[in-house]
């Protein structure tokens, strides 16, 4: 081992095992599930806005989007960046104040599922059940593409093996998300955000100097055919271009409908401690989406002129989400001040890995735990059993994710993009239904939920591949598809009753205090 990578390695090791630390205090101050799920709604404006954002911007921004950038040139990244800063904005501004109100006035939810049984009354926790079903079906996969990330940048850069490396990540974020749940995930995950934005600072300025600078950088991507272009994809296997219609812009534009439907992201929602304050919280949120995403995009762009002049070698599909950390490794030769920034660097992919992975485990526990096995099976549990059953569901989800990511040429934008259609697609339009339109019901939120995550999966294996005006990203028609039959189902069936319309009213007048 050189001394540039042992330089490295430690200032990840010291970085984790702050992690680890903030979970082991955390540990101390979580007396119930409550406070491990939701964390007692006690969460500040800036860690509220900077802990959804860094759950949400998950390994796919170090990786995913530089990768895409890099091979494709701008348009698919960028249009996918607008969409989802679109989405970022119109959630806080719309969604975040009603959702906190709601959820406490539903009899204080303290996951999503419970807030759709409690919000219709539904009484035999149907809507519970499917909702928990649907968030164990997409988080687990999602978990994993986080693990898969950990385990390529350690594999791409030590030549450490794939699979010890990413076991070895799952047990770090395990580690704290299991012992100080939702206070230490959204502590972590201010934390990371901030070693994220240093990493994409320092990556751009350093790839930038070492291309030969802005104009340079600018000229070699002006090259290439429709590599800058809004309107055109570049294809690198024929160094040609091919058309990026206005079909593709909306259907690339509408992962931003997905942010209606995040269970880790409504969370934040959920937990501030003051509604009033989540003004501020939008601002501080959307700001920084915005820059990270268009730096990260600006990353691709500048690690395909590092290849161009030689400072990188040529990489082709399954190596392109490792930009950045083939970027650090070339850091790190210049010295051993360096070595150790490159470090950090790398804990800033990790971080973007781990503040989602920390959020998805626990949704995907509380979905077992709290949802299923408490509230529909009916199973008895004193508040130290429900913790520990909490914690035991946490690792059980961690190690079936493993096993899924034991692939390593799994896409982490691939595997992300699916998940997050199956959320905003099951999710989004029941969220918004069961906020915005008192004639919605439970008959009707049921029927959107199962067609909004069904035509995921009919769109995305059986109506895409055939090409053409199908080749949509499956999360538009879903949402559009579970939208309509939460109308026509509602519409259809009963009235909601005068208790639950009383309280949309109540819920209603305090939202436009």
């Amino acid at each position: 081992m050189t001394t540039a990578q042992f330089l490295m390695i430690a200032a990840i090791g010291i970085y984790l095992l702050c992690m680890v630390g903030v979970g082991i205090y955390w540990s101390k101050k979580t007396d119930n599930v409550g406070d491990f799920y939701l964390g007692g709604r006690k969460l500040g404006p800036f860690v509220t806005a900077m802990s959804a954002e860094a759950s949400d911007m998950s390994s796919w921004l170090l990786m995913g989007l530089p990768g895409v950038a890099y091979l494709y040139g701008v348009s698919d990244a960028a249009w996918t960046a607008i969409g989802l800063g679109i989405g970022t904005y119109i959630n806080w501004l719309l969604v975040a104040k009603r959702i906190r109100i709601y959820t406490q006035e539903a009899n204080n939810s303290i996951t999503l599922p419970d807030f759709f049984s409690r919000r219709y009354r539904d009484d035999k926790n149907i809507l519970m059940c499917i909702a928990a079903v649907v968030i164990i079906i997409f988080f687990i996969p999602y978990t994993a593409s986080g693990f898969a990330a950990c385990g390529k940048l350690f594999a791409s850069l030590f030549g450490v093996d794939y699979m010890t490396a990413m076991i070895v990540s799952a047990i770090i974020i395990v580690g704290y998300t299991a012992t100080g749940g939702f206070s230490a995930a959204s502590t972590t995950d201010l934390v990371q955000s901030i070693v994220m934005s240093i990493a994409l600072i320092v990556v751009v300025c350093f790839g930038l100097s070492v291309a030969g600078g802005f104009d340079v950088v600018m000229d070699n991507a002006r090259a290439l055919p429709g590599y800058l272009s809004m309107t055109a994809m570049y294809l690198p296997t024929e160094d040609a271009s091919t058309p990026y219609g206005f079909l593709t812009i909306v259907s690339t534009m509408a992962w931003g409908f997905g942010y209606f439907g995040m269970p880790h992201i409504l969370l934040r929602f959920m937990a501030i401690e003051d509604k009033n304050k989540l003004a501020l919280s939008r601002r501080i949120a959307t700001i920084w989406v915005v820059i990270s995403m268009f730096v990260a995009i600006f990353i691709g762009v500048v690690g395909y002129s590092m290849s161009k002049v030689g400072a990188l070698p040529v990489l082709v599909a399954a190596d392109s989400e490792t930009i950045i950390v083939q970027i650090a490794g070339l850091l790190s030769q210049n010295g051993s001040a360096f070595a150790i920034i490159a470090g950090i660097i790398l804990a800033g992919i990790i971080a973007a890995t781990m503040s989602t992975s920390d959020s998805q485990l626990l949704s995907a526990s509380s979905s077992v735990s709290h949802n299923l096995m408490q509230s529909f099976f009916k199973i008895k549990m004193t508040d130290k059993q429900a913790m520990k059953v909490a914690r035991i569901s946490v690792v059980i989800i961690s190690l079936v994710a493993v096993f899924i990511a034991r692939d390593q040429n799994s896409s982490v934008f691939g595997i992300v993009s699916f998940a997050w259609a199956g959320f905003g697609a099951a999710f989004g339009p029941v969220v918004l239904c069961a906020l915005f339109w008192k004639r919605s019901n439970k008959q009707g939120a049921l029927a959107g939920m199962i067609v909004g995550g069904i035509m995921v999966f009919v769109w995305k294996y059986a109506l895409r591949p055939l090409g053409g005006a199908w080749n949509i990203y499956e999360l538009l028609p879903a949402f559009l598809c579970a939208l309509v039959a939460i109308i026509v189902v509602s519409l259809a069936t009963a009235a909601p009753s005068k208790e639950i319309t009383d309280e949309f009213d109540r819920v209603d007048a305090m939202c436009k205090e």
